[in-house]
C-alpha cells in the first residue's frame, strides 16, 4: 500500500461544474436518446479522464493523467506530512480566519494521518480569496478500499 497526493486550484466557478467531477454513467444513452444527452456523454466521457478537475469521489484521481500525481510515500505520516505542508503554505489565503487556525489545520493533519494509515483516502477544500478553490487530496493506492479495481496511476 502507498499514497498520491493530489493538489488543484481555480476558479470556483470550474470548480462548481460537477458534471466533469464525476465519471460517465458505466451505461451510454440509448441509440433513441435526445442529440444533446449522447452529445453530452461523449463531451464526459471524453474530458473526465484527462481533466485536472478534483473528481467528486476521492478515488476516481487515480484515473486521471500520472502528471497531476504531486507526490507519492510509502507511510502514511510522510503523506499526511506533505498534506501539513500543503496547508501551511496556502492557509494565508483562506478566505476564512477559522479555516487559518494553526490548531484546527494541526489536528487536519493528524486526523489524516490516521486515516492513510487504515487504507482510507483523505480529501480537503478550502476557499481561497478572489474566489477560488483549493483541493487537496491523498489517495490510498494498491489498492484502493473504495474502489480497489482501479489500478495505479505510476505503474
Amino acid at each position: 500500500m502507498h499514497h498520491h497526493g493530489y493538489l488543484w486550484t481555480g476558479p470556483k466557478e470550474r470548480f462548481d461544474n460537477e458534471a466533469l467531477r464525476r465519471p460517465p454513467h458505466p451505461d451510454p444513452p440509448s441509440v433513441g436518446s435526445r442529440q444533446e444527452l449522447i452529445q453530452r456523454y461523449r463531451e464526459v466521457a471524453a474530458e473526465f479522464p484527462t481533466s485536472d478537475l478534483p473528481p467528486l469521489e476521492t478515488a476516481y484521481w487515480l484515473i486521471k493523467p500520472r502528471s497531476l500525481v504531486r507526490g507519492t510515500w510509502d507511510e502514511a505520516k510522510e503523506a499526511a506530512s506533505w498534506l501539513g505542508e500543503r496547508l501551511a503554505e496556502y492557509a494565508p489565503r483562506f478566505a476564512s480566519e477559522r479555516d487559518r487556525d494553526t490548531t484546527r489545520l494541526a489536528r487536519l493533519v493528524n486526523a489524516a494521518a490516521e486515516q492513510l494509515h487504515s487504507g482510507a483516502d483523505v480529501s480537503y477544500g478550502f476557499y481561497l480569496e478572489r474566489p477560488s478553490y483549493l483541493s487537496l487530496a491523498v489517495v490510498t493506492c494498491s489498492p484502493n478500499r473504495s474502489k480497489s479495481e482501479l489500478a495505479c496511476p505510476m505503474r
